[in-house]
């Protein structure tokens, strides 16, 4: 089906992520260490790995469904209504990736012994490319076109040109590349071995959702 074309990969490298991460902390206790609002850092751990994990499959399963089928529209009674709803879940769960890493970097705070001033000139150099993308996203590229508008509506945006302002001036996809830096400022800020560790995860994740995903459904859309 194509509903599912290219998810064996998807789902292959997520299995040899995941136990990368687990090789990681099992032979580095300090990735555990810690607890917040009573709640152990494995925990959070856990669910800050899952976050990401149930965000992509969500959309895959959105993007498709609706791309091929027109089901959820079918199912609503109309693609705008379906657009929304979809909105909404996309947004609880985009948000729930950096707020499950903000709590996950405070249970596990202070495990991570490098220089606080090395910390903090990182920290605002990825902080710099971090703004100036999600302002390029909300200028130029417009938010519903960055939630999937392309898989609901493809008729009203396949004519319209690739963004080229802005961070799209010098690559396209500076969503993934420099907007998801955002995840790592937590882990680096209260200097967190297991956010950091996760903020690499979402970082390397989400180009698993690129090529499997996205990249297959834009050249299905827009034939390029």
């Amino acid at each position: 089906m194509r509903i599912f074309k290219d998810q064996i990969w998807h789902i292959s490298i997520l299995i040899i992520m995941l136990f990368g991460m687990y090789y990681f902390v099992i032979n580095d206790s300090t990735t555990l260490k810690g607890e917040f609002l009573n709640i152990s850092t494995k925990h959070w751990l856990i669910i800050s790995i899952l976050s990401p994990i149930i965000h992509q499959f969500f959309v895959v399963i959105c993007w498709r469904i609706e791309l091929y089928q027109k089901g959820l529209s079918k199912r609503v009674g109309s693609k705008e209504y379906a657009f929304k709803l979809y909105k909404i879940g996309f947004a609880i769960l985009i948000l729930s990736r950096l707020v499950t890493i903000i709590f996950l970097a405070v249970s596990n705070k202070n495990t991570l012994e490098i220089n606080s001033n090395i910390i903090l000139a990182i920290t605002l150099l990825i902080s710099i490319p971090t703004i100036y993308t999600l302002y390029s996203v909300h200028k130029y590229f417009q938010i519903d076109r960055a939630f999937g508008l392309d898989h609901f509506n493809p008729e009203a945006v396949k004519n319209i040109p690739f963004v080229k302002k802005g961070i799209f001036k010098y690559t396209s996809n500076g969503m993934y590349i420099y907007g998801f830096l955002i995840l790592w400022i937590p882990g680096l800020i209260l200097m967190s071995k297991a956010a950091l560790l996760v903020a690499l995860f979402n970082h390397l994740y989400i180009w698993v959702h690129y090529f499997f995903t996205e990249l297959p459904d834009i050249k299905m859309i827009y034939k390029k």
